[in-house]
């Protein structure tokens, strides 16, 4: 089924989800939101013949992890290839170690547990849109070593140990390897968000890195800075 309007200013969301019921629910509550709109929707891989009749491709794409005629992280590779700049975001339940640490290698953004709050559903898929990497606390808490370990595995492109921090720019690092979010190290840290912000920014500069889960990965392998 496809849907599309000429509201430019809500982001587009493709759902690929194959419980029928839950698919339904998915959908119904993201076009309730006056942020967000549906433009297509599937159970399995004909999500990508659908994007091609689109006229505005989705910004965020929300994929079920558990798939069951697909295997959902092939089929994320043929979305990656169809819609480049599009953000992909995990749904599943009890996600395992390799299915998490395997989504993030092949360049996922974000994370729900299809159980949490819809509240945490809009905040993760505002975030996300904007370009930040999200996955919910349960997960930074109990995975979030284990999965900058096996997402990173060689050194390829992790840089030396000459890198000069400032003071704060160390404090944000050492707490970003701890799974904090930018909110959390503002909190910590008792600056602004946006400060915090500046900071990763700076940091993934002179680290020339281009996520935070590759600052996490290193400080992991090197310790802390």
């Amino acid at each position: 089924m496809l849907y599309e309007k000429k509201n430019m200013a809500k982001i587009q969301i493709l759902v690929i989800e194959d419980n029928d019921l839950l698919r339904k629910g998915i959908v119904a509550l993201l076009n309730k939101h006056g942020g967000f709109q549906v433009v297509a929707r599937s159970e399995d891989g004909d999500a990508v013949r659908q994007l091609k009749s689109l006229e505005q491709p989705p910004h965020v794409v929300l994929l079920d992890l558990g798939l069951e005629k697909i295997n959902s992280l092939k089929l994320m590779a043929l979305l990656k290839e169809e819609l480049p700049a599009a953000k992909i975001i995990a749904m599943d339940i009890l996600p395992n170690n390799i299915d998490i640490s395997e989504f993030v290698q092949a360049g996922g953004s974000g994370f729900i547990l299809k159980n949490a709050p819809f509240n945490d559903w809009i905040k993760t898929i505002k975030a996300v849109a904007k370009g930040a990497k999200v996955l919910p606390p349960v997960l930074t808490q109990s995975l979030f070593t284990e999965i900058v370990e096996l997402a990173f595995k060689s050194d390829d492109g992790i840089p030396s140990d000459s890198i000069r921090f400032t003071d704060r720019e160390r404090q944000v690092v050492n707490l970003i390897a701890e799974g904090l979010s930018n909110k959390e190290i503002a909190e910590e840290l008792h600056i602004a968000t946006y400060t915090v912000k500046s900071h990763v920014h700076n940091i993934l500069e002179k680290m020339e890195l281009s996520t935070r889960l590759q600052v996490a990965a290193f400080v992991h392998k090197k310790g802390a800075v």
